[in-house]
Order: structure tokens, then sequence, then C-alpha cells
């Protein structure tokens, strides 16, 4: 788990950003530091903010082969392939990008259609679970 970037469970999973209170930008990931819009009028105090559950796809592809290091993947297991997407967020505007839920392919997925934004796994052991987001598309409800 990447620390600050998303808070909750189940319906109350949320994505966090930051918004910056001199030009209402928003980022994500959040930005703690500077505001990073050019055209920000001073550079704002940056605000933690809870960010929409849902978005549309704005772009989507799968991943078929598994990636080199530093990526954490076992090299004697078999490798998934799984969808990636980039999602429009419904209030913010800006594209987020992440996995599907698990059983989701390329072939169930269209731009435009709505997703929302889900607790899901990024690997785990015998000692540690990592966790991440997910994108679900809202017709599907496991």
């Amino acid at each position: 788990m990447v620390a600050g970037w998303f808070t909750g469970d189940g319906d109350g999973f949320r994505l966090l950003g930051t918004r910056c209170s001199a030009c209402a930008s928003v980022f994500f990931p959040r930005e703690d530091v500077f505001c990073r819009n050019p055209g920000c009028p001073g550079g704002g105090e940056l605000n933690e903010v809870p960010l929409s559950r849902r978005g549309r796809v704005w772009s989507y592809t799968d991943s078929r082969y598994r990636p080199p290091s530093p990526y954490v993947s076992d090299p004697e297991l078999s490798w998934e392939p799984y969808a990636l997407i980039a999602v429009e967020l419904e209030h913010e505007r800006i594209v987020v990008l992440g996995q599907t839920v698990a059983g989701i392919t390329v072939a169930d997925l269209a731009v435009g259609i709505e997703v929302e934004v889900v607790p899901g796994v990024l690997n785990e052991d015998e000692e540690t679970t990592w966790t991440t987001w997910h994108w679900r598309p809202t017709e599907v409800t496991s």
C-alpha cells in the first residue's frame, strides 16, 4: 500500500488526492510540496481531498507480459494477463490509471463506460498483503 493514496473499505473506499487552495487544481497521485499547475497564481496550500468514486473509461489496454524488475513478481508462478484502464474521474475530470478487477478483460471494456474504484490486492505472500485500487464496471456487482 502506498500510504495516503487511498482510504476506507467497501462503499467508503476512496482515492485521496490534493487540491491547491489558490487555483483549485486537483492532483493524483497526491502532491504535498507545491502546486504543479504552471498557471497557478501563487501556489496555495495543498489540502487532502477524497476523489470521485466513479468515472468513465478514457482508454484501456491489456498487459500480456511479465513486467521486469522492480515489479514484484514470482518468476516460478504462471503469468496472468490483466487489463489496465485510464479513467476520467466524474467530478475532477483528471485521468487516473489502474488495473481492472479480476475477471474483467479488454473484451468487457469500451471507451466511455462507467466504472467505480474498489479496493484491490496488488500482491501478497504469507506475511504481507499489498493493497491498491482497482476499477470495476458499474454494471458488475461482485
